[in-house]
C-alpha cells in the first residue's frame, strides 16, 4: 500500500490512547484499530477532519505518500 496513516505517530506526540480518541472523535475503536494498522482501504473525510481536530494536526500528519 502506498498510503500511510501515521495515526500512531500522532497519538504519541498528543500523548492519547486509543480509547481517549475513541471518545473524542466518536469512532469505534475496531474502526480506530483498522486505520491505526494500515489495514483501512478508505478514509472519509469527515473521520479525516475529526481525527486532525482531536489531534491538533494537519491531513498531511496522518498521511503519507510512498512509493
Amino acid at each position: 500500500m502506498s498510503i500511510i496513516v501515521n495515526l500512531d505517530v500522532m497519538m504519541a506526540k498528543r500523548k492519547m490512547s486509543l480509547n481517549e480518541l475513541s471518545e473524542k472523535v466518536d469512532i469505534t475503536l475496531s474502526n480506530l484499530s483498522i486505520l491505526k494498522t494500515g489495514k483501512a482501504k478508505a478514509i472519509r473525510f469527515s473521520t479525516l477532519e475529526a481525527l486532525c481536530k482531536a489531534l491538533d494536526c494537519q491531513p498531511g500528519d496522518l498521511l503519507e505518500f510512498r512509493e
